[in-house]
């Protein structure tokens, strides 16, 4: 079973690579100026320097952008009454990002996370719930944010030229997601707990994985009752974002050269980034290697721009991202402690729903 796990692992990274190797190959463009030959030859070759400031920002702002991330966790924890610091978040948080951008999937800083939570917690399957929720809520705000920022470009009038068409399918989609996600999110809503506690009792006659199934659902619906620590943890998540698109930009600006071609606008990275991070954390490739450059390329071509300046833009994001990790781990070698244990006696206990409403007023204490 090791073995095969091994060889699994393996070839994953090596189908990586190779894509990686074909999508450089496909925007090299020997002779040319406007390929990867030519950024190579300016920078490697004849030394000439990056865009220094341009590169400091990215780092700054990617580095911003990865503690909310950290933040937001914690708010999602401290949601279902677990014991933990915001201390405990960045602890886990520094040494799970190191994992985001080498194993498989990007989800390896996830399960550092979930076990890490985990091995302090009675209720440990709330406590892995925490992080699939919080992944969860990433991936919903980053719809809303392509919806409501979109939206508001393409209102205003800033979404223009051949990228146009394409940027209002993409917003309508996001819009209609919404929607939906929205109607859905009401309807549980309006699940009476006894039904919701009754659910849970048969999800706990799931032989074998009940408890973990009814577990979990608690902790969702425990989530569903206490709407201000979702909505704290999406307002996180849009000003992550805003980050996130902002450093991916500045990456792309620090090797920059017009004489490859233009770049799409702000407004238009407010579109495409957020769904080449999507593109990119699709299971199966270590960190997105590959797949995310391909991805990036696919979407400035999309907006009529040179596929090999997104190429690069998103080769140099993965150092700065690599550089933020480094940073990261020598911070989380500097921190001791272990997250705080729980009671076990009166927290082992699953959560009673009928003390459990959903909110129409106060909501519950998400931070010391």
């Amino acid at each position: 079973m090791v073995k095969r796990t091994f060889l699994l692992n393996l070839l994953k990274y090596v189908l990586a690579v190779g894509v990686l190797a074909v999508v450089i190959w496909l925007n090299w463009e020997p002779g040319s100026d406007k390929g990867l030959e030519y950024v190579w030859n300016k920078h490697a070759v004849r030394g000439e320097p990056i865009n220094a400031t341009a590169f400091a920002l990215a780092f700054l702002i990617g580095a911003s952008s990865l503690s909310l991330t950290l933040v937001r966790w914690y708010v999602l924890v401290r949601a279902q009454d677990l014991p933990f610091r915001l201390r405990d978040a960045f602890r886990l948080g520094l040494i799970a990002f190191p994992f985001n951008n080498i194993l498989p999937g990007s989800v390896g800083g996830d399960a550092i996370k979930a076990a890490g939570l985990a091995r302090s917690q009675s209720r440990r399957t709330v406590a892995v719930a925490t992080v699939l929720m919080d992944r969860a809520i990433a991936l919903w705000a980053l719809v809303w944010f392509v919806a409501l920022f979109g939206g508001a470009a393409w209102a205003l009038g800033m979404l223009n030229g051949p990228a146009a068409a394409v940027s209002h399918k993409i917003i309508t989609a996001a819009g209609v997601i919404v929607v939906l996600s929205v109607a859905v999110w009401g309807l549980l809503g309006l699940l009476p707990e006894r039904r919701a506690a009754r659910f849970a009792g048969r999800l706990s006659r799931i032989p074998k994985v009940g408890h973990s199934a009814a577990e979990f659902w608690r902790a969702v619906w425990m989530y569903r009752c206490r709407q201000r620590s979702v909505a704290a943890a999406m307002l996180l998540s849009w000003v992550g974002q805003v980050g996130f698109v902002f450093a991916f930009y500045f990456s792309v600006l620090t090797l920059w050269d017009p004489k490859v071609g233009g770049i799409p606008s702000i407004a238009e990275h407010f579109l495409l980034v957020p769904i080449g991070l999507v593109i990119q954390a699709m299971p199966g490739s270590p960190g997105g290697i590959g797949i995310g450059e391909a991805g990036f390329g696919g979407l400035y071509a999309w907006f009529g721009c040179a596929a090999s300046i997104a190429v690069v833009g998103s080769l140099f994001r993965r150092v700065v991202d690599w550089a933020i990790a480094l940073v990261g781990y020598l911070i989380w070698l500097r921190m001791k402690g272990t997250c705080p244990t729980e009671e076990r006696p009166t927290q082992a206990r699953p959560v009673d729903l009928s003390l459990v409403r959903p909110v129409h007023g106060s909501d519950a204490v998400v931070a010391k």
